[in-house]
Formats: structure tokens, C-alpha cells, sequence
């Protein structure tokens, strides 16, 4: 019987957006294709333990699935043209489902289309690509379930009216697109890794996991696209460090004071290999592998001591020229700090200070810089902005002991 269970939570996670790719592909219709998933897994729940696990349970799911639909298409009397007909014959077989194939690439840039609101995105990807439930995501992102239904809705009812190709986008569009899937991808990571407001686990580690596994299944489907590898070793150094980062007390930890011997080993093997694989092909690096090089210097040094602050420096000048952004100029500042004192990556930070104030961590780094300068008062009261601004309750807690140790 556990067997039976644990069949059913593999095949949702292997074949939940396949089925719900075949699905809209078959029905132009994400609302029947989703509802139709659901209701194939719910009767899987029933059946596979009194009939036993099929020998192919994706292909299963897809043929109950298909039927759902056409049982509802049937019921709704919406589609009786004869083109429609044909599409419903249940002699009609669904597609043999390869190992890589370009469905769920469909599925996953529909959702993500640059025509609907970024929160859309990513409740749509989480829902018709990763299969998480309306309570899943409503959790993910402190929303109401209600409220996160209505959005999904909202985009679904969009894609529908302007008509939004259900295809993977032209050679010339791809890059762009790519990027605003990984953006998505990214977003979801990061809320997990950082959680935000009152009441969460200031680690979530199912979000983290879920950006992982969608960005394994983009990475099968798009094995040459050297920013897809870069995003996924940005995750998995990240994560390699997870349960380092926040201390039993609820304390963030910080990347120079973590357990080295706790990060897991093979997540970083994995991702030092991801970081190897893209340098070797001499092609110039994107933003998510230059995040992804400069992880692997910080895992790669076996304590806080080792780490080649240089090769950090050079990666950020690099990471600048490709993202220009306050918050890179920030984080390359920090490095900064490491290789040539805390006095010339204060000026540095400070002349960030008009992009930036509303962000707690450019409090938090000048708190930092000043407390190694001596300057007691100035540390303190760049603490207290930074306390008042944090979201997470591991960093917090954390800026408040540091704030507290100055007397």
C-alpha cells in the first residue's frame, strides 16, 4: 500500500506537467487540461491501489486524463464542430510520451509569457508545470487561497483572450523568453532561500526544492542553453549551504561563520561540474553562470580564510558589465571589503545610498563596515535601519544580536 502511494507522488511529480502539456496541446484549453489532470491523479488515488500500479503510468494518466476531458466537453456542449469531434475520438491514442519531449517547453513559456503580470506567472508555473495545489501556492507566497485562485484564473482567462500561442517561441524571441522563464524560475528559488514576512520558516525548503526540480526538467528540455546550467549550479551551491544558514535558535548564519562540514557535498560536486562544463565551451557567460562561478569560489574554499577574494572581485567586475544593478554593486562592495579593507568598500556603498536605502542588506553591509571601523554610534543606527526593513526572522535576529554586541 505504501508502495502504491509513494507511485502516486512519483508520478505526479514525472508526469503532472506532461499530462497537462498533451492536454492543452489536444484541447487548446488550459482550464479543461488542468481540471482533467487533476481528476485523472484523483481517480489513480482510487484505482492504483485496488487495480495495482500500471506498467505505464504517465500513459495512463493521460488516456483517463484525455477521457475527463472529453466527458466534459461533451457535457458543456461547447465544442461540436466536426474538427473538435475528431480531436474528442477516443480511438484517437494520445501521443507516445519520449524521454525529452517539447510539450512541457510549451506549457512552461505560455505560463511564463511576458503578457502577464510577473505574480501570475509563477502561481501559473507552479500550478499547471509543477502540479502544486491552490493551498500550495496561496502558502508559497502568504496570499489567500482565494485570492491566488483568482489570479490563476485571471491569467488563464487572459491567455485565452489575447490569444497566446501555445508554442515555443521563434529562434529570434527565444533568448528573451528564456530569460523571463528563469527570471520565474528564480523568483520562486529565492523566496524559498530568504523567506519573507511574519510566521514563516525563514528557510522554505519546498520552495527551494520545487525551483530545482523545474529548472532540472527546463535544463533536459534545453541541455545547450548555458544560462538554463547556470541558474540550476546557482541553486544547487545555494542550496548545498541550506541547513548551515540558520543556527537552532533561529539565527541567520553567515556565509563566513557556517558549518563547511555540514553544506552537502554532492549538491556542490554537482554544481562545481555545471560551473565546469559551461567554462569549457569558451562561450561568454550570462548572468546566472557568473552567479553560479562566483558560489563555486565560496564552496570551493574549505574555510571562510581560503576563499580567493581576487577571483571574487574579477567575477563581480565581470557580473557588472552584464547586470549593472545598485544591488550587484552592493554585493561586489562586500567582496571589496575582504581584498582591500573595509574603508574603500564603505565609499563605495555609500555612493549607493539613493537606489538603495530602501533595501535592508545596504543597511545591514554598512552596519558591518562601520562596525569594523570603529564607529560604534554610525554601525548602531545603520542596524536599527536595517532591523526595521528585514523581512526574514533568521536575519533579523541575527542584525539584532550584532547591533546588541557594540553595547
Amino acid at each position: 500500500m505504501i508502495g502504491v502511494r509513494e507511485a502516486i507522488t512519483q508520478a505526479h511529480h514525472e508526469e503532472w506537467a506532461r499530462v497537462v502539456a498533451a492536454l492543452t496541446r489536444r484541447f487548446g484549453d488550459l482550464d479543461i487540461a488542468e481540471e482533467a489532470a487533476a481528476e485523472a491523479f484523483a481517480t489513480a488515488v482510487e484505482r492504483w491501489p485496488a487495480d495495482g500500479v500500471p506498467p505505464n503510468p504517465g500513459a495512463w494518466l493521460t488516456t483517463t486524463a484525455t477521457r475527463r476531458a472529453i466527458d466534459r466537453i461533451r457535457r458543456e456542449n461547447k465544442r461540436d464542430d466536426k474538427q473538435k469531434e475528431a480531436q474528442m475520438s477516443y480511438d484517437d491514442p494520445p501521443e507516445p510520451l519520449g524521454p525529452i519531449d517539447d510539450e512541457r517547453l510549451r506549457l512552461i513559456f505560455t505560463c511564463c509569457h511576458p503578457a502577464l503580470a510577473m505574480e501570475a506567472r509563477v502561481a501559473l508555473t507552479l500550478r499547471m508545470v509543477g502540479g502544486l495545489t491552490m493551498p500550495e501556492i496561496a502558502r508559497a507566497f502568504l496570499a489567500q487561497e482565494s485570492a491566488m485562485g483568482q489570479r490563476i484564473t485571471r491569467a488563464k482567462a487572459k491567455i485565452k483572450a489575447a490569444r497566446i500561442p501555445y508554442r515555443v517561441p521563434s529562434a529570434e524571441d527565444l533568448p528573451g523568453r528564456v530569460s523571463g522563464v528563469l527570471a520565474v524560475l528564480y523568483l520562486v528559488f529565492n523566496e524559498g532561500y530568504l523567506a519573507t514576512g511574519p510566521g514563516t520558516d525563514p528557510v522554505r525548503h519546498d520552495l527551494t526544492a520545487e525551483a530545482i526540480r523545474l529548472t532540472r526538467l527546463i535544463r533536459a528540455l534545453m541541455p545547450q542553453d548555458g544560462e538554463v546550467a547556470g541558474l540550476l549550479a546557482l541553486m544547487l551551491l545555494t542550496e548545498a549551504r541550506r541547513t548551515a544558514r540558520v543556527s537552532g535558535s533561529g539565527e541567520l548564519v553567515t556565509l563566513g561563520e557556517q558549518d563547511r562540514g555540514a553544506w552537502d557535498a554532492a549538491l556542490i560536486a554537482e554544481g562545481h561540474r555545471l560551473v565546469r562544463e559551461r567554462l569549457a565551451t569558451g562561450v561568454a557567460p550570462g548572468r546566472y553562470q557568473v552567479l553560479a562561478a562566483i558560489n563555486a569560489v565560496h564552496t570551493s574554499a574549505r574555510d571562510v580564510r581560503d576563499t580567493d577574494w581576487s577571483q571574487v572581485v574579477a567575477l563581480y567586475d565581470q557580473l557588472v558589465r552584464l547586470d549593472p544593478s545598485p544591488i550587484v554593486a552592493l554585493n561586489r562592495a562586500i567582496a571589496v571589503a575582504e581584498l582591500d579593507g573595509p574603508e574603500v568598500a564603505l565609499a563605495a556603498v555609500d555612493r549607493l545610498q539613493d537606489e538603495l536605502a530602501g533595501y535592508h542588506a545596504y543597511h545591514a553591509t554598512r552596519a558591518d563596515l562601520l562596525r569594523r571601523l570603529g564607529r560604534g554610534q554610525k554601525s548602531r543606527a545603520a542596524y536599527d535601519k536595517a532591523i526595521e526593513l528585514a523581512g526574514n526572522t533568521a536575519e533579523t535576529a541575527y542584525l539584532t544580536r550584532r547591533r546588541d554586541q557594540l553595547g
